[in-house]
């Protein structure tokens, strides 16, 4: 139910872009797309993977849902990167400040 919910709120929030496009243009090169298509075509052998076509209607969920962690893990990084540039900015200017300080003092 809860993941339910997540795709319909990954619905909602689509970009017009999203839901024109409904798939991510791939990195692979054109050859890579081939071989990937042709192991597509195959039937599945292995019981793990007869158990995901079950699934295959959830696809484009999970890929907006890592899309969309990568994206939270990417500004979290950002955000910290942020924190400490400001942590620095902020020691520079109280140095200047005890600098300008000293100098006021100083006839």
């Amino acid at each position: 139910q809860r993941i339910l919910r997540l795709a319909e709120m990954c619905r909602r929030l689509e970009t017009e872009e999203e839901k024109v496009l409904p798939f991510y243009p791939s990195s692979l090169a054109e050859w890579e797309q081939q071989n990937a298509r042709r192991v597509l075509e195959e039937p599945p052998t292995e019981p793990l993977a007869l158990a995901l076509q079950d699934y295959v209607g959830l696809e484009q969920f999970w890929k907006r849902f890592n899309k969309a962690k990568l994206e939270e893990k990417a500004l979290e990084q950002a955000r910290a990167a942020l924190a400490d540039r400001n942590q620095n900015l902020r020691g520079l200017l109280q140095q200047y400040l005890a600098g300008v300080a000293i100098n006021q003092k100083m006839p």
